[in-house]
């Protein structure tokens, strides 16, 4: 009698734990199933059927036919994609460097001891709650006529033609409205690595005498390696992805010499109708993202310290 209490009670605790993992499944599979769905209807098909089409004669509405590697040819042998593509890079790196310099800067000082500290937050985070469109035709206005109204007035050579409408000074233009919006998100980044630092490091580097830029440099910058890995993720996709500031801003010009490749893939698809050779641009562009991402993300993860 005893045996068969204790093989029916095995059966039962057995029944019930099956109940609870199956339960446990069912709940896991509501919860990740709907995002995955999303992210495979969303993300994954259009990109493969994107990819399928650099290979056809996609007209934006059906394939005729199969054309192989003739959109890549053509891609390569357009020289606007060429010179696009190197302003898109010389874009990336300059932005790259001044957002991050001025994050971190910003964020240095909204993380000191200043009593107006919380509304500086609030001030230097503003500009990126601003949509690139509307950014782009504040700022517009602001180098076609409000800068060229006061240099006019006050006799400021710098800016007495708009700056819109000259090629490096363009280019210019668009790395200061990219760093006004970008940096306050990327300061944020960098908060939550300084305030991630341990107080007693901090304590233990002022009892041994160390000046703040000793501490700031051995310490701090080492310790929240981890947000420059991401801001600097973050910054890089971003320059590579530019498109409503670049539209509103510049609208490319003057003569397509400030197009950034984001939008020369929208004009060469849907203004000039080449929809295999921009979908095969579009690719391109995704492969060199990839690359450079992995890239920063490797080299950087090197000099993450391990806490």
């Amino acid at each position: 009698m005893i045996l068969l209490h204790w093989a029916i009670s095995e059966v039962i605790s057995g029944k019930g734990i099956t109940m609870v993992r199956a339960r446990a499944v069912k709940k896991f599979a509501k919860l990740a199933l709907t995002p995955l769905i999303i992210f495979t209807v969303v993300l994954v098909i259009p990109f493969v059927n994107g990819f399928y089409y650099t290979f056809t004669d996609w007209d934006g509405f059906e394939v005729t036919k199969f054309v192989g590697f003739d959109n890549y040819v053509k891609s390569f042998q357009d020289p606007t994609f060429w010179s696009t593509l190197r302003f898109t890079a010389l874009f990336v790196v300059v932005s790259l460097v001044i957002v991050n310099v001025v994050a971190f800067g910003l964020a240095l000082i909204v993380t000191s001891n200043l009593r107006s500290r919380n509304i500086l937050r609030t001030f230097f985070f503003v500009p990126n709650l601003i949509g690139g469109v509307v950014l782009g035709v504040i700022w517009q206005f602001v180098f076609n006529s409000a800068l060229v109204a006061l240099a006019n007035k006050n006799d400021w050579a710098l800016f007495k033609e708009s700056w819109l409408q000259d090629t490096h000074k363009a280019f210019w233009a668009l790395i200061i409205v990219t760093v006004w919006q970008s940096s306050g998100y990327m300061m944020i980044v960098y908060i939550t690595g300084l305030v991630s630092i341990e107080q007693e490091v901090l304590e233990a580097s002022q009892i041994d005498g160390a000046s703040p830029l000793r501490t700031l440099l051995t310490i701090k910058i080492p310790l929240m390696a981890q947000a420059f890995t991401i801001a600097l993720f973050l910054t890089l996709r971003g320059g590579f992805m530019a498109y409503d500031v670049n539209v509103a801003l510049t609208g490319g010009g003057p003569f397509r010499t400030t197009e950034l490749i984001s939008l020369h893939i929208f004009q060469d698809a849907f203004a000039n109708g080449n929809f295999g050779t921009g979908q095969s641009k579009a690719v391109v562009m995704f492969i060199i993202v990839a690359i450079a991402a992995l890239v920063q993300v490797t080299i950087s993860k090197r000099y993450e310290v391990q806490r």
